[in-house]
């Protein structure tokens, strides 16, 4: 069973950079699509960025384009959303999701990210 967790959150202040990581564990995760969603207090969980099975396609939100990376290393097990030039609005927690057809949907417990000075 795959299971996501997910690490790098934390305080940064405008402006800055950090990088989220999402390992799983229990299975390999080269065939599913992967994905970020974030949810801020009191709003909708929304997606900031997926990738296919090699990262041959990859979307972003509005938001976080050109600010944003997903990239994803398949040896490694692990997906990566380096985020640069943070906003405060990009205060919320954000989770890993990987998607396989015919597969049941997997999330991550979540990681703060909080951008304030």
């Amino acid at each position: 069973q795959l299971q996501l967790v997910e690490s790098g959150g934390g305080l940064v202040q405008p402006g800055g950079s950090l990088r989220l990581s999402c390992a799983a564990a229990g299975s390999s995760l080269d065939r599913y699509a992967v994905a970020w969603f974030r949810q801020a207090p009191g709003k909708e969980r929304e997606g900031v960025s997926c990738a296919t099975t090699r990262s041959d396609v990859t979307n972003y939100a509005d938001s976080v384009k050109g600010r944003f990376t997903i990239s994803r290393d398949n040896a490694k097990n692990t997906v990566y959303l380096q985020m640069n030039s943070l906003k405060p609005e990009d205060t919320a927690v954000y989770y890993c999701y990987a998607q396989r057809p015919g597969w049941r949907d997997l999330w991550g417990q979540g990681t703060q990210v909080t951008v304030s000075s």
